[in-house]
């Protein structure tokens, strides 16, 4: 019983006692009437019975139709879509009240749980990005002073060393030169200070001239459009996107060609896209692209978009380039 619908227990169990109450009724009226009446009254009792159990799986069906319905809401409910766009449940019209209460408490549910994933998604983001400022400022503060005092201490003693040594000095002090370099493009990476300085637009494009001029892929920039009022958060998760996008071209696409294209027409688009290798995306059951297996990138900036009320699509396919795109 415990394996059937609830429908089909309710009515084997009313089948059942009908039955019971038409076999004890039948044995009465055998032993009351003449046998042509007892053959009447047993076929006029069966077809009472056949009719009350057709009404009886008739109203039940449609007294338990709405709760049908509510488990294939509770079913097709996926946290990992737009909040605030999860399907609710209806309120169905003529409802017993104990579905009215569930249907009610099951939406109340939902909108506690986007909630909190959308709260809990926000200070994870927040605290990635104080660890990633602390980072940056480390790497700023500390190392970058300890490679400019070891530049100094290279340059007073490159003066005083014999002549067979200098060449070998300039060369580590051409070393901690690139090595400093590098640590200030990575502070620069973990904390992008452009964007609070200068603004997204100019941001991006300083983002987008370094990383042509560090990968030798020709990237381009362009804006269409005047700049709206932009959260904090939004803008920050434009800049993320681009940044983790151009991370991707540069691992994988093996591209020669990379556009970024900002437009402010009709909405905030950000579109980057390449004309390298490409990839089949793999998808989840909630419809969302996977990206190549074992990569969280994808992931990452799809759950960022999400966050600030936006859409991520990936288009891709082998030999055909990629187009990342949000939309805000």
């Amino acid at each position: 019983m415990h394996s059937r619908t609830l429908l089909t227990q309710v009515l084997t169990v009313n089948a059942l006692l009908v039955g019971v109450t038409a076999f004890v009724a039948a044995a009465v009226a055998r032993d009351r009437f003449d046998d042509a009446a007892s053959a009447e009254g047993l076929l006029l009792l069966v077809l009472c019975v056949f009719c009350a159990i057709l009404l009886n799986s008739l109203v039940l069906r449609r007294r338990l139709a709405p709760m049908d319905q509510l488990v294939a809401v509770i079913d097709a409910a996926d946290l990992s879509g737009r909040p605030g766009k999860l399907t609710r449940a209806a309120v169905p019209r003529r409802a017993s009240q104990e579905v009215h209460r569930l249907t009610v408490r099951f939406n109340s549910m939902l909108t506690r749980l986007e909630d909190e994933r959308r709260q809990a998604g926000s200070a994870v983001l927040r605290a990635q990005e104080q660890e990633r400022h602390r980072l940056a400022q480390d790497l700023h503060d500390e190392v970058n002073q300890a490679l400019t005092g070891i530049l100094l201490r290279l340059e007073a003693t490159i003066g005083d060393a014999p002549q067979d040594l200098r060449a070998e000095l300039r060369e580590t002090k051409a070393l901690a030169n690139r090595a400093m370099e590098e640590l200030l493009a990575l502070a620069r990476q973990l904390r992008p200070t452009a964007l609070d300085d200068h603004g997204l637009v100019a941001a991006l494009a300083s983002q987008v001239t370094d990383f042509g001029d560090r990968t030798a892929i020709q990237a381009r920039f362009t804006r269409h459009g005047d700049v709206p009022e932009l959260s904090d958060e939004q803008q920050l998760v434009i800049y993320r996107v681009t940044q983790e996008s151009l991370s991707n071209v540069a691992q994988h696409a093996e591209a020669r060609h990379v556009d970024v294209e900002l437009s402010f027409v009709g909405g905030t688009v950000l579109r980057v896209c390449d004309d390298g290798r490409g990839f089949r995306p793999s998808y989840a059951p909630s419809g969302a692209v996977q990206g190549r297996p074992g990569g969280l990138g994808l992931s990452g900036m799809r759950e960022r978009a999400l966050l600030v009320g936006g859409d991520f699509s990936v288009l891709s396919r082998r030999g055909g380039g990629t187009t990342v795109e949000l939309t805000l």
